[in-house]
Protein backbone atom coordinates (compact mmCIF):
# COMPACT_ATOMS: atom_id res chain seq x y z
CA UNK A 1 0.00 0.00 0.00
CA UNK A 2 1.12 3.38 -0.83
CA UNK A 3 2.07 5.70 2.39
CA UNK A 4 0.65 9.19 2.60
CA UNK A 5 3.17 12.07 1.43
CA UNK A 6 1.83 14.33 4.44
CA UNK A 7 1.73 12.28 7.12
CA UNK A 8 3.20 9.20 6.10
CA UNK A 9 -0.09 7.11 7.33
CA UNK A 10 -0.01 3.83 6.06
CA UNK A 11 -3.55 2.58 6.45
CA UNK A 12 -5.92 4.14 3.28
CA UNK A 13 -9.17 3.23 1.56
CA UNK A 14 -10.31 3.43 -1.89
CA UNK A 15 -12.23 6.82 -2.77
CA UNK A 16 -12.91 6.52 -6.32
CA UNK A 17 -11.30 3.32 -8.82
CA UNK A 18 -7.34 4.18 -8.49
CA UNK A 19 -7.90 6.84 -5.82
CA UNK A 20 -7.03 6.55 -2.39
CA UNK A 21 -7.51 8.47 1.36
CA UNK A 22 -5.51 8.31 3.96
CA UNK A 23 -7.17 7.30 7.12
CA UNK A 24 -5.19 9.34 9.35
CA UNK A 25 -5.33 12.72 7.78
CA UNK A 26 -7.37 12.67 4.70
CA UNK A 27 -5.13 13.01 2.43
CA UNK A 28 -6.37 11.83 -1.31
CA UNK A 29 -3.64 10.97 -3.94
CA UNK A 30 -3.90 8.46 -6.73
CA UNK A 31 -3.24 4.21 -6.25
CA UNK A 32 -0.05 4.84 -8.99
CA UNK A 33 3.75 5.06 -8.64
CA UNK A 34 5.84 6.28 -11.28
CA UNK A 35 9.37 5.57 -12.41
CA UNK A 36 11.39 9.08 -13.89
CA UNK A 37 10.97 7.81 -17.01
CA UNK A 38 7.23 7.22 -17.04
CA UNK A 39 6.88 10.92 -16.08
CA UNK A 40 8.88 12.30 -18.02
CA UNK A 41 7.18 10.68 -21.20
CA UNK A 42 3.55 11.78 -19.60
CA UNK A 43 4.58 15.52 -20.80
CA UNK A 44 5.72 14.49 -24.30
CA UNK A 45 4.96 17.35 -26.91
CA UNK A 46 1.66 15.10 -27.44
CA UNK A 47 0.34 16.41 -24.02
CA UNK A 48 0.63 20.21 -24.98
CA UNK A 49 -0.57 19.25 -28.35
CA UNK A 50 -3.46 17.17 -28.90
CA UNK A 51 -3.76 14.95 -25.59
CA UNK A 52 -4.60 17.81 -22.79
CA UNK A 53 -4.40 21.02 -25.23
CA UNK A 54 -5.51 21.36 -28.65
CA UNK A 55 -2.38 23.78 -28.97
CA UNK A 56 -0.51 25.28 -26.09
CA UNK A 57 1.22 27.48 -27.85
CA UNK A 58 -1.94 29.11 -29.82
CA UNK A 59 -3.23 29.48 -26.63
CA UNK A 60 -0.80 31.86 -25.09
CA UNK A 61 -2.67 34.65 -25.17
CA UNK A 62 -5.42 33.07 -23.58
CA UNK A 63 -2.53 31.54 -20.68
CA UNK A 64 -0.93 34.98 -20.30
CA UNK A 65 -4.30 36.47 -19.60
CA UNK A 66 -4.76 33.63 -16.81
CA UNK A 67 -1.10 34.03 -15.63
CA UNK A 68 -1.61 38.17 -15.34
CA UNK A 69 -4.57 37.29 -13.30
CA UNK A 70 -2.41 35.53 -10.75
CA UNK A 71 -0.05 37.57 -10.80
CA UNK A 72 -1.81 40.47 -9.98
CA UNK A 73 -3.17 38.95 -6.55
CA UNK A 74 0.62 37.61 -5.73
CA UNK A 75 2.25 41.38 -6.07
CA UNK A 76 -0.47 42.30 -3.11
CA UNK A 77 1.50 40.06 -0.58
CA UNK A 78 5.42 41.12 -2.06
CA UNK A 79 5.12 44.83 -0.22
CA UNK A 80 6.92 43.70 2.89
CA UNK A 81 10.61 43.54 1.75
CA UNK A 82 12.47 42.85 -1.64
CA UNK A 83 11.34 39.98 -3.91
CA UNK A 84 14.45 39.99 -6.46
CA UNK A 85 14.37 36.57 -7.75
CA UNK A 86 11.89 34.01 -8.52
CA UNK A 87 11.77 30.43 -9.96
CA UNK A 88 8.78 28.78 -11.36
CA UNK A 89 8.80 25.04 -10.90
CA UNK A 90 7.05 23.44 -13.70
CA UNK A 91 7.30 26.59 -16.00
CA UNK A 92 5.94 24.70 -19.51
CA UNK A 93 6.46 26.89 -22.31
CA UNK A 94 7.58 30.34 -20.17
CA UNK A 95 4.33 32.09 -20.49
CA UNK A 96 4.13 33.14 -16.46
CA UNK A 97 7.39 33.96 -16.79
CA UNK A 98 7.08 36.09 -20.03
CA UNK A 99 4.37 37.81 -17.94
CA UNK A 100 6.32 38.61 -14.70
CA UNK A 101 10.14 38.92 -16.31
CA UNK A 102 10.59 42.64 -16.38
CA UNK A 103 8.80 42.59 -12.23
CA UNK A 104 11.79 40.89 -11.33
CA UNK A 105 15.82 41.10 -11.60
CA UNK A 106 16.09 37.68 -11.95
CA UNK A 107 13.35 34.93 -13.50
CA UNK A 108 13.97 31.09 -13.59
CA UNK A 109 12.21 28.41 -14.70
CA UNK A 110 12.62 24.15 -14.89
CA UNK A 111 10.52 21.31 -16.66
CA UNK A 112 10.57 18.39 -17.72
CA UNK A 113 9.01 19.29 -20.92
CA UNK A 114 11.66 19.15 -23.27
CA UNK A 115 9.73 21.01 -26.02
CA UNK A 116 8.07 23.36 -23.36
CA UNK A 117 11.62 24.20 -22.43
CA UNK A 118 12.93 24.51 -26.15
CA UNK A 119 10.32 27.10 -27.03
CA UNK A 120 10.68 29.07 -23.70
CA UNK A 121 14.38 29.16 -24.62
CA UNK A 122 14.74 29.90 -28.08
CA UNK A 123 11.46 31.79 -28.93
CA UNK A 124 11.00 33.99 -25.40
CA UNK A 125 14.43 33.76 -25.05
CA UNK A 126 14.14 32.59 -20.63
CA UNK A 127 16.87 31.76 -18.52
CA UNK A 128 14.93 27.97 -18.30
CA UNK A 129 16.62 24.54 -17.99
CA UNK A 130 14.97 20.74 -18.51
CA UNK A 131 15.02 18.72 -15.55
CA UNK A 132 13.89 17.41 -12.35
CA UNK A 133 13.61 20.12 -9.71
CA UNK A 134 14.79 17.56 -7.05
CA UNK A 135 17.74 16.76 -8.76
CA UNK A 136 18.98 20.26 -9.96
CA UNK A 137 21.33 22.12 -7.58
CA UNK A 138 20.82 25.69 -7.40
CA UNK A 139 24.20 26.08 -5.54
CA UNK A 140 24.12 28.80 -2.54
CA UNK A 141 21.25 30.93 -4.59
CA UNK A 142 17.98 31.83 -2.87
CA UNK A 143 14.75 32.54 -4.49
CA UNK A 144 12.32 34.99 -3.00
CA UNK A 145 9.10 33.71 -4.77
CA UNK A 146 8.51 30.06 -5.92
CA UNK A 147 5.35 29.88 -8.19
CA UNK A 148 3.84 26.11 -8.78
CA UNK A 149 1.16 26.90 -11.30
CA UNK A 150 -1.38 23.85 -11.72
CA UNK A 151 1.82 21.88 -10.71
CA UNK A 152 1.92 20.05 -7.60
CA UNK A 153 -0.63 17.56 -8.84
CA UNK A 154 1.45 16.05 -11.74
CA UNK A 155 4.69 15.83 -9.18
CA UNK A 156 5.55 12.37 -7.86
CA UNK A 157 6.83 13.39 -4.50
CA UNK A 158 5.07 17.14 -3.76
CA UNK A 159 6.45 16.94 0.22
CA UNK A 160 9.80 16.81 -1.27
CA UNK A 161 9.47 19.54 -3.54
CA UNK A 162 8.06 21.56 -0.32
CA UNK A 163 11.12 20.41 1.78
CA UNK A 164 13.54 22.00 -0.85
CA UNK A 165 11.40 25.03 -1.53
CA UNK A 166 11.92 25.86 2.29
CA UNK A 167 15.92 25.43 1.39
CA UNK A 168 15.96 27.91 -0.90
CA UNK A 169 14.19 30.73 0.60
CA UNK A 170 14.08 32.82 3.25
CA UNK A 171 12.38 33.84 6.19
CA UNK A 172 8.94 36.24 4.45
CA UNK A 173 10.16 34.34 1.18
CA UNK A 174 6.66 33.55 -0.98
CA UNK A 175 5.26 30.10 -2.14
CA UNK A 176 2.18 30.70 -4.59
CA UNK A 177 0.59 27.40 -5.97
CA UNK A 178 -2.71 26.74 -7.82
CA UNK A 179 -4.21 23.19 -7.98
CA UNK A 180 -7.96 21.37 -7.65
CA UNK A 181 -9.57 21.48 -4.62
CA UNK A 182 -10.57 17.88 -4.25
CA UNK A 183 -13.36 19.09 -1.30
CA UNK A 184 -14.62 21.30 -3.22
CA UNK A 185 -18.38 21.59 -4.10
CA UNK A 186 -18.04 21.16 -7.12
CA UNK A 187 -15.72 18.20 -6.81
CA UNK A 188 -17.56 16.12 -4.09
CA UNK A 189 -20.87 16.81 -6.75
CA UNK A 190 -18.98 15.08 -9.64
CA UNK A 191 -17.15 12.33 -7.80
CA UNK A 192 -15.75 10.07 -10.02
CA UNK A 193 -16.50 12.23 -12.71
CA UNK A 194 -14.84 15.24 -11.76
CA UNK A 195 -12.81 16.94 -14.28
CA UNK A 196 -9.83 17.38 -12.21
CA UNK A 197 -9.41 13.54 -11.41
CA UNK A 198 -7.25 11.60 -13.53
CA UNK A 199 -4.24 9.61 -13.22
CA UNK A 200 -1.49 9.28 -13.72
CA UNK A 201 -1.36 12.77 -15.00
CA UNK A 202 -3.02 14.03 -11.69
CA UNK A 203 -1.04 12.43 -8.97
CA UNK A 204 -2.24 14.20 -5.62
CA UNK A 205 -5.71 15.80 -4.73
CA UNK A 206 -5.19 18.40 -2.06
CA UNK A 207 -8.36 20.30 -0.49
CA UNK A 208 -7.73 23.68 1.71
CA UNK A 209 -6.92 22.05 5.01
CA UNK A 210 -4.39 19.37 3.26
CA UNK A 211 -2.28 21.54 1.52
CA UNK A 212 -2.41 24.11 4.18
CA UNK A 213 -1.19 21.53 6.68
CA UNK A 214 1.64 20.92 3.80
CA UNK A 215 3.13 24.32 3.94
CA UNK A 216 3.05 24.40 7.48
CA UNK A 217 5.07 21.40 7.58
CA UNK A 218 7.73 23.04 5.42
CA UNK A 219 7.43 26.19 7.53
CA UNK A 220 5.20 28.31 5.28
CA UNK A 221 2.27 30.28 6.67
CA UNK A 222 -0.79 30.51 4.37
CA UNK A 223 -1.64 34.14 3.84
CA UNK A 224 -4.37 33.59 0.96
CA UNK A 225 -6.68 30.58 -0.14
CA UNK A 226 -9.40 31.06 -2.44
CA UNK A 227 -11.31 29.58 -5.84
CA UNK A 228 -9.70 31.08 -8.55
CA UNK A 229 -11.66 31.27 -11.94
CA UNK A 230 -9.68 31.42 -15.66
CA UNK A 231 -10.15 32.42 -19.10
CA UNK A 232 -10.38 29.59 -21.51
CA UNK A 233 -10.55 29.55 -25.28
CA UNK A 234 -13.44 28.28 -26.73
CA UNK A 235 -11.11 26.11 -29.27
CA UNK A 236 -9.85 24.28 -26.23
CA UNK A 237 -12.71 23.67 -23.93
CA UNK A 238 -14.93 22.53 -27.08
CA UNK A 239 -11.62 19.71 -27.85
CA UNK A 240 -11.81 18.79 -24.57
CA UNK A 241 -15.44 17.70 -24.31
CA UNK A 242 -16.75 17.04 -27.59
CA UNK A 243 -13.52 15.40 -29.38
CA UNK A 244 -11.34 13.95 -25.80
CA UNK A 245 -14.59 12.90 -24.13
CA UNK A 246 -17.13 12.96 -26.31
CA UNK A 247 -15.67 11.57 -29.27
CA UNK A 248 -17.55 13.90 -31.62
CA UNK A 249 -14.92 15.74 -33.86
CA UNK A 250 -17.45 16.61 -36.10
CA UNK A 251 -19.29 18.98 -33.77
CA UNK A 252 -15.76 20.26 -32.61
CA UNK A 253 -15.21 20.97 -36.83
CA UNK A 254 -18.63 22.71 -36.95
CA UNK A 255 -17.54 25.10 -34.08
CA UNK A 256 -14.31 25.88 -35.73
CA UNK A 257 -16.08 26.66 -38.93
CA UNK A 258 -18.33 29.05 -37.18
CA UNK A 259 -15.29 31.09 -35.76
CA UNK A 260 -16.60 30.58 -32.27
CA UNK A 261 -13.11 29.18 -31.76
CA UNK A 262 -11.62 32.18 -31.55
CA UNK A 263 -12.89 33.75 -28.67
CA UNK A 264 -11.98 33.40 -24.89
CA UNK A 265 -14.59 33.01 -21.86
CA UNK A 266 -13.72 33.54 -18.13
CA UNK A 267 -14.78 30.58 -15.72
CA UNK A 268 -15.33 29.36 -12.57
CA UNK A 269 -15.89 26.50 -11.50
CA UNK A 270 -14.97 26.51 -7.57
CA UNK A 271 -12.43 23.80 -7.35
CA UNK A 272 -9.31 25.10 -8.12
CA UNK A 273 -7.61 26.59 -5.49
CA UNK A 274 -4.99 29.28 -5.20
CA UNK A 275 -2.73 29.29 -1.84
CA UNK A 276 0.17 32.01 -0.85
CA UNK A 277 2.31 31.05 1.82
CA UNK A 278 5.02 32.94 3.42
CA UNK A 279 7.63 31.52 4.99
CA UNK A 280 8.38 31.99 8.94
Amino acid sequence: MSACVLCGGKKNHPLYAGVLRCESCGYVFADVRLTDQQLFKLYRRDYFFGEEYIDYIADRKVLEKNFALRWKVLRRYMDTQSYPRLLEIGCAHGFFLNVVRNEFDEVRGIDVSEDGIKYAKKTLGLPVVRGDFLEKSFGRKKFDVVCLWDTIEHLRDPHLYLRKIAQLTRPGSLVAITTGDIESPNARFRGQKWRLLHPPTHLHYFSKKTLADLLDRNGFDVVYSRYCGFYRSVDNIAYNILVLRQKKKWLYELIKKSGLASWDIYLDMFDIRYVIGRKR
